[in-house]
């Protein structure tokens, strides 16, 4: 199945919703999700690097850029540790 150029746009944007919840999780600098512990915080940036991992297997990206979604891949995996 292919999907339409529309559909990309909107999958891509959904991906860095994700990268912005990693990135903000991550940050104890403000207040995102900072009344929840470490566990908790694992929990939430594991999946939402869960669901950025599979999206990017799709190859059908075009000339969507990887790099904000690879660099959030990364720092997910360092903080869940």
């Amino acid at each position: 199945m292919t999907r339409e150029t529309d559909q990309i746009a909107q999958d891509y944007s959904a991906m860095l919703g994700s990268v912005s919840v990693i990135t903000n999780v991550i940050d104890d600098s403000n207040e995102f999700c900072n009344d929840m512990t470490t566990a908790e915080k694992k929990e939430r940036v594991a999946r939402s690097m869960s669901y950025i991992a599979h999206m990017k297997t799709l190859d059908d990206w075009g000339s969507e850029d990887m790099t904000p979604v690879n660099n959030a891949i990364a720092a997910a995996t360092n903080f869940i540790g």
